[in-house]
């Protein structure tokens, strides 16, 4: 274990759980050596299926250059249709081959257009549209660009064997090696170049509506424009929102949205313009403020785990675990948060051998009003970071898109890893929810910019 890149320590991120040095480089120097796959649970009929029973037409997609939010705007607008009859079950990024679901309510498959830098595969009929729960996970293939230390990868990838509690599993010369590194919220959760999503989300979740504006709009970060660091400074030194609405760049829309709403007040804004300012960007960014305030308390917690040399494989007495989704694909070990148990001292033994099997995964929380924390070592480092950051489950009991009743989260991932080595490549499978980037932080060990 060995600290991490003081940007990753900022959220909660506080160590690489290997010693070794990295290999160095980067990621992403072209969008061909970062690939990402779906792993689908969703089933079709055949595409003659009756459509007034099976009306969504469900395609697969490997998409070049596009986001998947943009991708379904052009489709939605060559078939003339409401872009909510478009749906998938991930989202993914433009700079990148992704692969995956789409569905399309009330579309033929003749009806589908050549899209530029999109290659479709019709797959067949459904009854329903694709949603959230259809996906069960992500493959990926990371190419490491000018890597510094290539040798490196072998050291690294035994000490993450050794750390998931797989020392001892059957992997020969040309076959995966079975891996695990903490299920940490990546650096994308709170922005890889300004990371503030979760210091406004902690503002709002402490009642202080106004500190959470002024973390959005101030707070101005070195690897911003000189111009956009003036402006977020001016804003901070005088609160003058007619003249900071000036100064902001037109590319800082939600900034300057925000501004708005200010400068419409009568008078000086109370608490509760502050709020509606805040209220005025998407209801989506509205919940991830609040949610990266749950996975930055989510990171300190498993920092605190790995200061204290507690397992992360296997449970202590006091621990919440959850259990396997059994209807994972066979490349996935899949947590199912809904299936809780709480582990007192007679049950450690049985519970490590279900753990051992890949049946059950050791939680942390992620902090809610429903949340009612662990026992033990593990309640004694959810509460120690409660009451560091000034919180409680209740706190998130708040207005409309900021309430959360929390969940729980598995604090490892393990997966099969491949390593190639001409180039320097990652090859692996996650659990929706994780982070690429978990896997590869611990092999560059570099600024998360050059993760991508």
């Amino acid at each position: 274990m060995r600290p991490a890149h003081p940007t990753e320590q900022a959220v909660g991120m506080e160590y690489y759980v290997t010693d070794a040095d990295g290999v160095g480089g980067h990621l992403r120097e072209d969008d061909e050596e970062f690939r990402v796959r779906e792993l689908e649970r969703f089933d079709t009929e055949p595409v003659d299926a009756p459509t007034d029973a099976y009306p969504h037409l469900v395609f697969r997609a490997t998409l070049r250059g596009w986001d998947t939010n943009d991708f379904a705007s052009r489709v939605s607008d060559a078939l003339g249709i409401s872009r909510e009859r478009v749906n998938w079950a991930g989202t993914k990024d433009k700079y990148a081959v992704t692969t995956q679901l789409f569905s399309v309510y009330g579309a033929d498959p003749d009806d589908l257009p050549d899209v530029n830098g999109a290659e479709l595969e019709v797959l067949g009929r459904a009854g329903r549209n694709l949603e959230f729960g259809d996906l069960a996970g992500n493959a990926f293939t990371l190419v490491v660009s000018d890597p510094e230390q290539p040798d490196n990868a072998a050291a690294i990838t035994n000490e993450l064997q050794a750390f998931g509690g797989l020392e001892n599993a059957v992997d020969g010369d040309d076959e995966p090696t079975p891996v695990g590194v903490p299920n940490f919220f990546g650096q994308q959760r709170f922005g890889s170049r300004r990371p503030v999503t979760h210091e406004v989300g902690l503002e709002i979740v402490r009642g202080d509506w106004k500190g959470a504006v002024m973390a959005y709009l101030g707070r101005p970060a070195d690897a911003e424009p000189e111009s956009t660091q003036d402006a977020r400074t001016f804003v901070e030194e005088t609160e003058d929102w007619q003249e900071a609405l000036e100064g902001f760049p037109n590319r800082l829309r939600y900034e300057r949205s925000m501004l708005h709403g200010l400068v419409e007040c009568e008078g000086e804004p109370e608490p509760d313009d502050f709020r509606a300012a805040l209220e005025r960007v998407p209801s989506n960014l509205q919940r991830l403020f609040v949610h990266a305030a749950q996975s930055y308390a989510f990171n300190q917690m498993l920092s605190k785990r790995l200061e204290r040399g507690l397992p992360f494989d296997r449970p202590v007495a006091g621990d919440v675990v959850c259990f396997a989704d059994t209807d994972a694909p066979d490349e996935l070990e899949l947590p199912d948060t809904d299936r809780l148990q709480r582990v007192d001292d007679r049950r450690v033994d049985s519970v490590t051998r279900h753990c051992e099997r890949g049946r059950a995964f050791v939680t942390a929380p992620l902090v809610g009003t429903d949340t009612e924390l662990a026992d033990g070592e593990q309640g004694e480092i959810e509460r120690e970071v409660l009451a560091d950051l000034d919180l409680e489950p209740g706190d998130f009991d708040l207005p409309g898109e900021f309430y959360s009743s929390g969940t729980r989260r598995a604090i490892l991932v393990r997966t099969d890893l491949e390593v190639g080595l001409e180039p320097l490549s990652l090859s692996f499978a996650l659990p929706k929810g994780s982070y690429a980037t978990v896997m590869a932080r611990e092999f560059l060990k570099v600024d998360p910019v050059d993760l991508g």
